[in-house]
């Protein structure tokens, strides 16, 4: 199949189907004699697994490394567990980081009038001028 079937058939886009060849996150596929990319079931398996790995998250070393024990029938599944263990710890972190500033905002949205005056609470805190007190 061409990249665009492969990419309809992983949920890929060729684009990035490119952009993970150029990489090195998957091997160069075979070409046509006229030099057009042919791809195979095992190729869309490959990038079905980066797919599903990047829709978690999972950043594009982190799945390079999941790619590479997925592909070692010798791996030891801790090694798998370390890195999910560690991209937990990692969502954890930026889902705090989210509640923080969704509180932040939240603050400065409830002190801003809102009106048609110039004052504006919040792009006073964007500016870096002192936070509102009492409200």
């Amino acid at each position: 199949m061409n990249i665009g079937q492969a990419a309809e058939q992983s949920g890929v886009s060729a684009k990035m189907i490119r952009y993970y060849e150029q990489i090195g996150l998957i091997n160069p596929p075979l070409r046509t004699d006229s030099n057009y990319r042919v791809y195979g079931p095992d190729e869309v398996h490959v990038l079905r697994f980066i797919k599903r790995s990047r829709t978690l998250g999972f950043s594009v070393e982190e799945t390079s490394a999941l790619l590479g024990l997925w592909q070692d029938r010798s791996r030891a599944s801790a090694e798998v567990r370390d890195i999910a263990s560690g991209h937990i710890t990692a969502l954890e972190t930026k889902i705090a980081e989210l509640q923080g500033m969704v509180k932040t905002l939240s603050h400065l949205v409830h002190c801003c009038a809102g009106d048609n005056r110039p004052d504006c609470p919040i792009l006073d805190d964007l500016a870096g001028r002192p936070a509102i007190k009492g409200h």
